[in-house]
């Protein structure tokens, strides 16, 4: 198989993931009591054994997978996983974002790792932000947006590293930040 193909079932099992989190049922939510539109410790963890796992530890995180993990994040409106899934959510995006605009990144094993602050390996200044990848990003959580530190350190992050003209943002404001 392609890294490419690799990355694919990353997205289908995120997928699985999202889908358990939205109905309450699935193979992610077996042996235990699992409450719709809700996201546990559990399910962080298979995001992340999903998003760590050996075919892809290598490989930037795509933006297939970075768009799985905001389709989770909007369906999870309860969380009960004491962070676990923002501090994954926020690393991930980053790792995309920055990936994306061609700067270098660790592996995933190393930046998705709870034990490794987003702060020592993400970009902290605008050289190098691909423009199209904030937009994308910005058009993916506007109106979306949890209301969460993690994901809001995501946002100030990304944008205020690219410190660039909030009129080259679309809509920033409507956002609801």
């Amino acid at each position: 198989m392609s890294k490419s193909d690799d990355r694919d079932v990353a997205v289908h099992a995120l997928g699985i993931v999202r889908n358990g989190v939205i109905t309450g049922e699935g193979p992610t939510t077996r042996g235990r009591i699992h409450c719709f539109r809700a996201l546990d410790a559990r399910d962080a963890a298979w995001c992340a054994r999903t998003l760590t796992a050996t075919a892809v530890a290598d490989e930037p995180v795509s933006r297939a997978e970075a768009e799985a993990l905001f389709e989770i994040n909007a369906a999870a409106t309860e969380r009960s996983d004491n962070g676990q899934f923002d501090d994954l959510f926020a690393k991930a995006i980053v790792h995309h974002a920055a990936s994306a605009s061609g700067l270098p990144v660790p592996s995933r094993t190393i930046a998705l790792s709870p034990d490794t602050a987003i702060e020592s390996w993400a970009p902290t200044r605008a050289v190098g932000l691909d423009i199209e990848v904030l937009e994308w990003i910005v058009g993916q959580i506007r109106g979306k947006l949890r209301r969460n530190p993690t994901v809001t350190k995501l946002v100030v992050a990304i944008i205020g590293a690219a410190t660039l003209p909030l009129a080259q943002l679309p809509n920033w404001f409507d956002m609801g930040m």
